[in-house]
């Protein structure tokens, strides 16, 4: 199940609904522990690998390439650059760049006549909730208390789909 909120926006005072994430993250050991059930491999496996995953995909990216992965998407970088830009190409430098992003891209399937039919990461059938100002009082099942230290967590993604926690 997935949550909103009602948020008004100062830019028009029109209302619209705000997707929110609630509780802590869910950590690397949860996430390795459901990957060794669903798999023949050990938790350890999993959690070696895992740990791995973020060095090995920076490194490529880091040599300018974009990484794909089966099932899950694409992922690159996007530069920011400082100021209104130069007047000349010759005047286009690295010294431009103040920031780098990494951007993903979520895998898609598409019909015969092009259409994306899904997307990873997204259901089908996401039942979508109102979140009041209370969190709803679920039970965290056994092993699935995030296993880390909480970070901070929730988020938002305004209308229009810009996330503006990055």
């Amino acid at each position: 199940m997935a949550y909103f909120k009602k948020k008004q926006m100062k830019s028009n005072g029109k209302w619209y609904p705000v997707s929110v994430t609630i509780g802590r993250p869910v950590g690397t050991d949860t996430v390795a522990k459901k990957l060794a059930d669903l798999s023949s491999l050990s938790v350890g496996d999993v959690l070696s690998v895992l740990k791995l995953l973020g060095g090995v995909i920076g490194d490529y990216m880091n040599n300018g390439r974009s990484v794909k992965l089966d099932g899950v998407g694409t992922f690159y970088y996007t530069a920011n650059a400082e100021g209104q830009g130069v007047d000349s190409p010759d005047k286009v430098g690295a010294q431009q760049i103040t920031g780098t992003r990494v951007r993903f891209i979520p895998e898609t399937t598409r019909d015969s006549s092009n259409k994306v039919t899904t997307r990873s990461l997204v259901s089908s059938d996401i039942f979508w909730e109102l979140l009041d100002d209370e969190i709803p009082a679920r039970p965290v099942p056994d092993g699935e208390d995030g296993g880390e230290e909480p970070e901070p967590g929730g988020g938002t993604t305004e209308p229009g789909g810009e996330d503006p926690l990055g």
